[in-house]
């Protein structure tokens, strides 16, 4: 159900469900949890890729799983939608840039998978709906991750209708970064790994937990936690690895 290839720093998290679209399942979530709880401590990946096979990215819930549902009792329930939060959690914090390949469907959950990357870029036919509402159903747990991203008033419309929207409406609203045809798509993406790989791993680790904070944190907090990480980065080695290489007008050591 799930694919992972490590090769140059860059990890390949491939959804391997193409018959139903890359759908989730307790197991497909179950194993997205996992391979992003493994990838956070794995020195050789500095960056990684989350993609989906065959036709789509991600339709969102499959249908078998969802016809289970039906039949679960309250506190069932329950814990499966925790494994759920669990695992857009797991992605969220994941310390490496996450770069998501989008295209054809991304529905529901499938944008989740969006929000909570650092980066995502879409080919032109791309679709995306909120369609959960469709079910009798609410966008919940992906809810704080989407209106982050593309805010609260965006979120109200397409939360609300659960209409369908394209590739240049999700670029608009912020939901995607760059829009590319997709005999371009992979080109465009190896460009910005390239870029990402000329960055501190610690430097784009601690920016992603400063960007959190300062989501969660009050004012008073977040001064003290700024000024305490850059004091700390500025005496780390990358760090002065970092303020060598600019002075010398060299490359640093860990660029790649």
């Amino acid at each position: 159900m799930l694919e992972l290839k490590v090769a140059d720093y860059v990890a390949q998290v491939t959804l391997n469900r193409p018959a139903v679209h890359n759908a989730f399942n307790a197991e497909l979530i179950g194993q997205l949890t996992a391979t992003f709880e493994q990838l956070r401590e794995r020195e050789d990946v500095r960056v990684v890729v989350l993609r989906g096979e065959g036709a789509s990215f991600c339709a969102g819930a499959d249908l078998n799983w969802m016809g289970a549902m039906v039949n679960y009792t309250y506190a069932q329930n329950l814990e499966d939608v925790r494994a759920l939060a669990r695992m857009f959690e797991v992605i969220d914090h994941c310390p490496k840039p996450v770069i998501a390949r989008v295209h054809g469907a991304a529905m529901g959950g499938g944008v989740g998978l969006v929000a909570v990357s650092d980066l995502a870029f879409a080919t032109p036919e791309a679709r995306f709906a909120f369609s959960e509402v469709r079910l009798g159903l609410i966008p919940a747990v992906i809810a704080p991750y989407v209106v982050r991203r593309i805010g609260y008033g965006h979120a109200r419309a397409l939360f609300l209708t659960g209409e369908r929207f394209d590739a240049e409406t999700a670029w608009r609203i912020g939901l995607v970064h760059r829009v590319v045809p997709a005999d371009q798509l992979d080109e465009a993406i190896q460009q910005t790994i390239g870029t990402l790989l000329q960055n501190g791993p610690q430097a784009m680790a601690s920016a992603k937990m400063l960007l959190n904070a300062t989501q969660t944190l009050p004012a008073d907090e977040l001064r003290s936690l700024t000024v305490a990480r850059l004091a700390e980065l500025r005496v780390s080695p990358e760090g002065q690895e970092g303020i060598r290489a600019f002075l010398e007008k060299r490359k640093p050591n860990f660029a790649r």
